[in-house]
């Protein structure tokens, strides 16, 4: 299941930074994670200081 970014996101841009396959984009006031893109492995969860990103 991909991942998906919660509103607590406060656009550091961490979680963009460490996803292998670029799914992730900076969106309307909080970064936003392209589910077909995405391949669950967790690295934004890892790297998200306030821990918005989380398993949809």
């Amino acid at each position: 299941m991909a991942y998906k970014i919660s509103d607590d996101c406060v656009m550091c841009g961490a979680c963009a930074e460490e996803c292998p396959v670029n799914a992730i984009s900076e969106g309307d006031g909080k970064y936003v994670i392209d589910a077909d893109t995405c391949i669950s492995c967790g690295s934004c969860e890892g790297a998200c200081p306030v821990g918005a990103p989380s398993e949809a």
